[in-house]
């Protein structure tokens, strides 16, 4: 770069930019500088897309690790039931597939105790001239606790009082005072069900009229005409792999309960590999698509990383057992189209996870591990090892030259910032000087009696430009 300066204009008096000039010294190693920022931000972008491949394997690892799992949804089963409001039930995978009769009879039920109406919630409830009473609360029948409560004038000795006694212990009931139009009663409920909750009253010395107890009793159903009993409507066990939920007594009615595979299940997570997949192939094919407009690949389109990625997914996609009539992700419906990516026949699919779950989760996972998904996860956990990695090892590298090229730029821009200061410096000097010469020449010419001629000097200010 050249700096030119007017002389003429110099010698007028009229000085130099000293920044200006300053600035144009210095321009190589702006520039420099420039290209030093502009490729820490090529890497930054380079780090947020290594980034966000990285996470998008993480999913698809995610979703592979699904379908390798031998409690997973390949192996779930479900459960149907003819009559839903009477019966429904959830089954585990080790639940044996086939159809059960269920009659219910009964259902669980907490048990209760109420009493009487009284004139208000804050009558006293001892007896005419008593000056203290007692009641006795059984819970869980003849075999269960029995809590006494003593009442004497001042404690215990309305319905509120006595409510809030009951609910400050840890009975297992719970007491609630019931307003209505003939006046206040007491109930107290057990807070869990069957024979386990049932409430009876003991003993009562007290002015209150307890009713009979209701409820405490056990659901009692059959399965396939053997006969159950149990303290909750949420029954484990009747079933093996089986939790049942009996909703209404219903003695007459029988109801058909079908555990069989979970198609839905099994066909959710089998596309969700096939998004997670397409979504990691998108991410590679964008960088290696040419942009027209620049006639180049995308920021990662160089990474050699990118190409054994993609070769490894296409191989894992292609896998094939080799043996049986579900040997390949074509067999289930799945294909592979130009571009990499996985479409889905969902027909298809659910066709053969119907007719064979057996045979698609054999294709998947096996004891021996050489199936699709075993094989897949073998090859994720390498490319998503935090430490040997490729995309982890590239993201590592990346950072490493960041790190060296902030290093670089802060040590260049202290350089190129004492480097200004000094041309200042020095420019200032000279500026002084060169606004100074008409005066000097002015002088010499009164000692010499020379006339000065007219001048187009007008008052020197520092930092006009000369430049020409």
């Amino acid at each position: 770069m050249s700096i030119s300066l007017n002389s003429a204009t110099l010698l007028s008096g009229n000085g130099i930019d000293v920044n200006s000039l300053a600035t144009q010294v210095l321009a190589p190693e702006q520039n420099q500088l420039q290209l030093y920022q502009q490729q820490q931000s090529a890497l930054q972008t380079q780090e947020s897309l290594l980034t966000g491949m990285n996470n998008d394997l993480g999913s698809l690892s995610s979703a592979v690790n699904s379908l390798t799992d031998v409690l997973g949804p390949l192996a779930a089963q479900t459960v149907a039931s003819s009559q839903p409001s009477i019966v429904t039930g959830s089954a585990q995978s080790t639940a044996t597939p086939g159809t059960h009769t269920i009659v219910v009879s009964s259902l669980a039920t907490q048990g209760t105790v109420y009493t009487d109406a009284v004139a208000g919630a804050n009558t006293s409830i001892l007896p005419n001239g008593a000056q203290n009473a007692d009641l006795q609360i059984e819970v869980g029948g003849a075999d269960g606790a029995s809590h006494d409560i003593t009442i004497t004038a001042g404690s215990n000795d309305t319905l509120n009082t006595l409510a809030s006694y009951i609910n400050s212990q840890d009975w297992g009931i719970t007491a609630t005072v019931l307003n209505d139009a003939s006046g206040a009663r007491l109930a107290v409920y057990s807070q869990s069900t069957g024979s386990g909750g049932a409430l009876s009253i003991a003993n009562n010395t007290t002015a209150l009229n307890f009713n009979m107890p209701l409820g405490g009793t056990n659901a009692t159903f059959t399965v396939d005409g053997i006969p159950f009993s149990s303290d909750t409507n949420t029954v484990t066990g009747a079933i093996p792999g089986v939790t049942l939920n009996v909703l209404g007594a219903y003695p007459g009615i029988q109801a058909q309960l079908t555990v069989g595979p979970g198609t839905t299940q099994a066909a959710e997570a089998i596309d969700s590999f096939v998004s997670a997949y397409n979504t990691v192939i998108g991410d590679i094919n964008t960088q290696f698509t040419v942009d027209p407009s620049t006639n180049s690949e995308g920021p990662l389109g160089s990474d050699s990383s990118l190409r054994v990625l993609q070769s490894s997914l296409l191989a894992d996609a292609t896998y094939s057992l080799g043996r049986g009539s579900i040997a390949s992700l074509s067999s289930i419906g799945i294909t592979m189209n130009d571009d990499g990516t996985l479409s889905v026949d969902s027909s298809q699919l659910n066709n053969a996870l119907s007719r064979n779950p057996s045979e698609v989760l054999n294709f998947f996972q096996n004891a021996s591990q050489t199936g699709f998904a075993n094989n897949f996860q073998t090859d994720l956990q390498n490319w998503t090892d935090p430490t040997i990695g490729l995309l982890n090892l590239d993201l590592t590298e990346n950072q490493q030259q960041q790190t060296n090229l902030t290093n670089t730029i802060d040590g260049f821009a202290d350089q190129m910032t004492a480097q200004q200061q000094q041309l200042v410096t020095e420019f200032s000097q000279v500026n002084a000087l060169i606004e100074e010469y008409p005066y000097m020449l002015e002088a010499i010419d009164m000692q010499l009696g020379i006339q000065p001629s007219a001048s187009n000097n007008t008052a020197p200010t520092q930092g006009a430009s000369s430049t020409g």
